[in-house]
């Protein structure tokens, strides 16, 4: 077995991430179009001063309490406030992560001059609300993901468009090294993509969890895992190619009737099918994606996540290639690397465009197999 671990240039191209990115600004690498934002935009972040940014976050729950340390080890950033509904939640967060302000309202923080920029992570029901307002406020906006649809998505980047801010949904595996390089050699690697394959699954058993909450989390497990197996197609298929057909079957939780689980496939104009698996009550976590093509299948069988010294890998084998292991490496985490790029988008008006027509896109497909799945129920099949 070949191992590549320490691929940085083939055919005397830069794929570093630095050095993807940097070509892929200019447009050279023609990766294309989703929607009217181009993935692929303007200036690199490199000629531009990028400047530190202040953050707000919003919500005290375990994914914030996370991203306050990925926040702490990103060049640019600068954890700065909290705000919950209780001040008492948002003192303890503040002196845990030892931040200078805590607010009881989001609007106040929002409307302070304490906060450059503002991680939501809330519920989704809450999202679109705080994200239009921390934008209509002057401040670039990070929201975890899903949102309510495809409409709210729209809602929120036309608030930062209007308002000149920067927006980001949160999504780690989009900002590492080894996405960038995937994407610049989809091509050599696997030829033309025929299909995509993408599964999360985890055990989640405690029904106190807002996952398993229909008022905060509408779409259960296909909102919350399954966004991960659409953000999959849209990093790694053709981009901007509709949807011709979606089916989706969902499987509910008996005690709460939140979506536990759910299948599907869909099918796009080019002819690359795309079949995805998401749920909450695997036994042990899946995190897969297999792209297969006309030369060549690559694999990864842990695509949402890192190592721990901040690499990650992917297999390949093909008859031209025979099987490989390529190891990209990465001096940061994923996470950490997704705030700085939110520091260069808000320097760096440019950049912003590929992120905000990767969310949209996201949720559009999001959206359709959310509907395929309820009309299934709907018909009894």
């Amino acid at each position: 077995m070949q191992d590549n671990s320490e691929v940085g240039t083939h055919g005397g191209r830069d794929l570093t991430r630095r050095g993807f990115v940097r070509v892929a600004a200019t447009g050279a690498l023609g990766v294309g179009a989703l929607g009217k934002a181009s993935l692929v935009t303007g200036t690199p972040s490199s000629a531009r001063q990028v400047g530190t940014l202040r953050w707000g976050v919003v919500g005290t729950g375990s994914i914030a309490n996370l991203m306050a340390d990925m926040i702490k080890q990103a060049e640019n950033a600068e954890l700065s406030a909290v705000s919950s509904r209780r001040m008492e939640t948002a003192r303890e967060y503040a002196d845990q992560h030892g931040l200078a302000h805590a607010f009881d309202s989001w609007a106040d923080m929002i409307a302070s001059d304490v906060v450059d920029a503002v991680y939501v992570a809330t519920p989704t029901s809450a999202r679109e609300e705080i994200c239009v307002a921390a934008a209509g406020g002057g401040k670039h906006v990070l929201g975890e993901k899903p949102f309510a649809s495809l409409d709210s998505v729209r809602r929120i980047i036309a608030t930062c468009q209007e308002n000149d801010v920067a927006f980001m949904d949160g999504t780690h595996f989009s900002h590492h090294p080894r996405t960038f390089e995937i994407r610049a050699r989809t091509e050599e690697l696997v030829g033309s993509p025929g299909s995509l394959a993408s599964a999360f699954q985890f055990n989640l058993t405690n029904r106190a969890n807002i996952r398993y909450n229909p008022e905060l989390e509408p779409m259960g497990a296909i909102g919350d895992a399954g966004w991960y197996t659409m953000r999959a197609a849209v990093e790694y298929l053709p981009p901007d190619v509709e949807v011709e057909g979606a089916a989706a079957f969902l499987r509910r939780d008996e005690e709460t009737g939140a979506v536990s689980a759910g299948s599907g496939a869909l099918r796009f104009a080019d002819g690359v099918m795309l079949t995805w698996n998401c749920g909450f009550d695997s036994a042990a976590v899946v995190g897969d994606v297999r792209i297969s093509g006309t030369s060549g299948v690559l694999y990864m069988d842990d695509f949402l996540f890192d190592n721990g010294d901040g690499s990650a890998g992917f297999m390949t084998r093909g008859p031209a290639l025979g099987r490989q292991t390529i190891t990209v490496p990465s001096e940061k985490r994923a996470a950490v690397l997704m705030f700085e790029d939110m520091a260069a988008a808000a320097a760096d008006r440019a950049l912003r465009d590929q992120w905000m027509a990767r969310t949209e896109r996201t949720q559009m497909l999001l959206d359709a197999i959310w509907e395929a799945g309820l009309e299934s129920e709907r018909s009894g099949r």
